[in-house]
Formats: C-alpha cells, sequence, structure tokens
C-alpha cells in the first residue's frame, strides 16, 4: 500500500465497497444515506466526528451512550483490566464478575439479589424465560402488544411485530401477546396454571416510546403473583436512569421478579447485559450453574467497567432530569408549532418519541436531520415515530441545538408530505 494519507472520502468509499460486499448492500445503502457519503471515525461525549470533517450529535445510538462515547470512566476502566487480564479461563473463579454483580444487586437495593450476565439485551431474555419455565415446570410466556425484546429466535417469540418473524414459522409456541391497556388480560391468561412468566417493557422504546400505565402493569404483577407465574421487567432500553429512575419498575412500585440491564450497562463502550432476579426464579442456574452458559458471559472487560459507571449514572441523574425538563419543553413548543405534522410527543425521562402524520414525513425528518447534524433512532415498529435519546452528559445548550435542527427538518415535511390524518 501507498504511504500517501488517505482522503477521508477515500477512507469512506471503501468502507462502503466492503459493507456492500461482505455484510449487506442495504447496509452501505442506508449509512451512506444517513452519513451523506461520510462514515464515523471518531466520537466524544455525544458528538461524533465523520470522515468528511463534519461533527454531529448524537442524540440516537438506539440508548447505548447514556454517558455519552469513550466516558473517561469507562475508557479508564477498560484500559485496567486489560492490562490485567482481558479475558477469562472460564475454568477458576472470575472476580471481576463476581464484583460487578455485588455491585449491580447493591444498585437496586439487593432486592433482586440474583445475577446472570450476557452480551446483549436477547441474551438475558433467553435466560429469563429459560430460568421462568425452569423454575416453574410450566411452558406459557406472556407478553404485550408492541413489545420488543431481540431477535434470536427465543426471544423473537416475545417480540410482538410480525415484521421480524416473517419466514420462521414456529417461533411463537407458547407465548400470547396481550393488549397493554387491558388491565385483565394477564388475569385471563394466568387462571388455567400453565403460565411461566409475564414479560413487559415500562415503557416500550421500539414501538415508538410508548409507556405503559402504572396501573395496569400493577394489575398484572399481583394477577401473575396469586397464580405462581413470574414477571419480568426489561428495561434494556428504559433502565439506569434513561427513564429517570434506576428501575422503573421498581420504582413505580411493581412486585416484579426480574429486571433485564443492557445497552448503557458497558458504559457506552463494551457489550453487557445483565439479569438481575429472586433465588427462587434463579434457582434451576443456582442448581446447576452449567445450565445456561455462554463463552464471553461475565466477560472481566465488560464487567470491569460496571463498577466505574455506575457512579458516574448517578452523579448524572439530576442532570438528566434538567435534561429531560428542557426536552419537555422543546418537544411541547414543535407539537404546538406543528400540529398537521406532529400527532404526539410522548415518552419518559430520556427516552422520548415524536410521532408523526405519516411514514413519509418522519422519513423526512430523518432525512433532513440527517444532512444537517443531528442523529435519532427510527422506531421499525412504529414506522411514522422518531425516537430521540439524548446522553445523560449532553447540555441544555444540546437540547436547544437538537430542537433547533428539528423545528427545521419538521418545517421542510410540512411544505413537502402530504399532510394525512391521525387516523
Amino acid at each position: 500500500m501507498s504511504g500517501i494519507p488517505r482522503t477521508g472520502q477515500a477512507r469512506a468509499a471503501e468502507a462502503f465497497d466492503r459493507l456492500r460486499r461482505h455484510l449487506s448492500p442495504k447496509l452501505a445503502l442506508t449509512g451512506n444515506f444517513a452519513g451523506r457519503g461520510a462514515v464515523e471515525e471518531h466520537a466524544e461525549g455525544c458528538r461524533v466526528t465523520l470522515s468528511d470533517g463534519r461533527t454531529v450529535l448524537d442524540f440516537g445510538s438506539y440508548a447505548v451512550t447514556l454517558l455519552g462515547h469513550r466516558h473517561p470512566a469507562a475508557v479508564a476502566a477498560v484500559r485496567r483490566q486489560l492490562d490485567a487480564m482481558p479475558t477469562s479461563t472460564r475454568s477458576l473463579a472470575n472476580p471481576v464478575a463476581a464484583e460487578a454483580a455485588a455491585c449491580l444487586s447493591a444498585y437496586l437495593g439487593d432486592v433482586l439479589p440474583k445475577v446472570y450476565f450476557g452480551l446483549n439485551g436477547a441474551d438475558v431474555v433467553e435466560v429469563a424465560v429459560k430460568l421462568a419455565r425452569l423454575a416453574t415446570g410450566r411452558g406459557r410466556v406472556v407478553a404485550v402488544r408492541g413489545g420488543f425484546h431481540g431477535k434470536s429466535l427465543g426471544a423473537l417469540a416475545l417480540t410482538h411485530h410480525p415484521l421480524y418473524r416473517a419466514g420462521l414459522l414456529g417461533c411463537r409456541a407458547d407465548v400470547v401477546h396481550v393488549d397493554a391497556d387491558d388491565p385483565a388480560a394477564v388475569l385471563r391468561e394466568v387462571a388455567g396454571g400453565e403460565v411461566a412468566a409475564v414479560v413487559l417493557e415500562p415503557v416500550q422504546g421500539e414501538n415508538g416510546a410508548v409507556p405503559l400505565a402504572t396501573g395496569v402493569l400493577r394489575q398484572w404483577c399481583e394477577d401473575a403473583a396469586r397464580h405462581g407465574s413470574f414477571v419480568i421487567a426489561d428495561e434494556i432500553q428504559c433502565g439506569l436512569r434513561r427513564c429517570g429512575e434506576r428501575s422503573v419498575a421498581l420504582a413505580d412500585g411493581l412486585p416484579v421478579d426480574a429486571v433485564l440491564f443492557g445497552k448503557p450497562l458497558g458504559g457506552g463502550v463494551l457489550p453487557l447485559s445483565a439479569l438481575l432476579c429472586s433465588e427462587r426464579m434463579y434457582a434451576p442456574l443456582a442448581a446447576d450453574p452449567f445450565l445456561h452458559s455462554a463463552t464471553f458471559g461475565g466477560h472481566p472487560l465488560a464487567c470491569a467497567v460496571l463498577p466505574a459507571v455506575l457512579p458516574v449514572i448517578e452523579e448524572l441523574a439530576e442532570q438528566g432530569r434538567l435534561l429531560s425538563a428542557a426536552l419537555d419543553e422543546e418537544l411541547e413548543r414543535l407539537r404546538e408549532r406543528y400540529p398537521a405534522v406532529v400527532r404526539e410527543v410522548r415518552g419518559r425521562g430520556l427516552l422520548r418519541g415524536i410521532d408523526f402524520c405519516s411514514p413519509q414525513a418522519a422519513g423526512s425528518v430523518v432525512v433532513e436531520l440527517a444532512g444537517a447534524g443531528l442523529l435519532v433512532s427510527p422506531c421499525l415498529s412504529s414506522p411514522t415515530t422518531v425516537r430521540l435519546l439524548p446522553p445523560l452528559v449532553s447540555t441544555p445548550a444540546d437540547v436547544a441545538q437538537a430542537a433547533g435542527i428539528l423545528d427545521a427538518a419538521i418545517a421542510v415535511a410540512e411544505r413537502t408530505v402530504p399532510v394525512t390524518s391521525a387516523g
């Protein structure tokens, strides 16, 4: 290869070519579209620098970067562990995973003392359902319409949207989906004594930042408990102060048997997810720790980050509340200014959705945002909704900048996209 430094344009062209040839032409197409021909190359805080030199504001990244990119506490923890022991023998005891488990249990007040570590959200969804079925001796699981719990085959059975199951026969075995606004839905399902678990998201992220009614969830928990069924709160996207609380379910007083964390748990640096659950639910794995295992579960590099970042999340909790209030104000202003285009703004804390009058309007806004320097997360299960996921490290000035970019993008949609009724 030539020693002459390549231009950003050349680096991007090579990356897109490799994406097309070795991964997916559609990944190359969407990435090229989002970056306007550039690729991501460097990040710090809530800013990402592209190969063409532009810097964009990251209010997306699918909720991973709660502490922004490359938070110093997370990076330092990884470097320390990298210099000591970056992987586990899987035969000797792993003190890094043990410390991480103790820290995470204490973070929730030790009310759910047992911990299992995975790499991504679907990992811990799978083990949670597996344990619930083994601990109860039952097979059926109740999930919620609009819910998203992953795309691996077991987790996919719980995910509601049929898009992800196209062409996959039989992957919904023993799972029923109930309406989120029906207080009696769980009772009807569990009364027969065949349900192992009820799985729910207190705030549905992929469905467009939809908070579920606490009163309904409380009734579900009570009905499940009376009939011997576990309740699993999937907080992979909404937990860890993303929606203001350490655990949304526990803060709302829901007597759940398990809470699932993921996405930002590894500090936005490494993949890490966790199941926290009761002794009763964990009993099969306590009896046989090899009942469910993974080569990289409890990986020292990822687990080393957890004790370092939980205190940082807590230090920034008040900042999160201030950012949430600023976001409330800005989004309400946009809703009032563009009533024909913006149908609704919803969500909780720093997980917000803007629901537009049509998928075309939402798509137009995403296109304009990409060109103007704001990254957001679309919702595949709700194509009319655009998600905003500001990091805790962002500032009111960042929120104001994002709102200004949104204002301009919505104005373009109002001029160029046919407005449809809210129905």
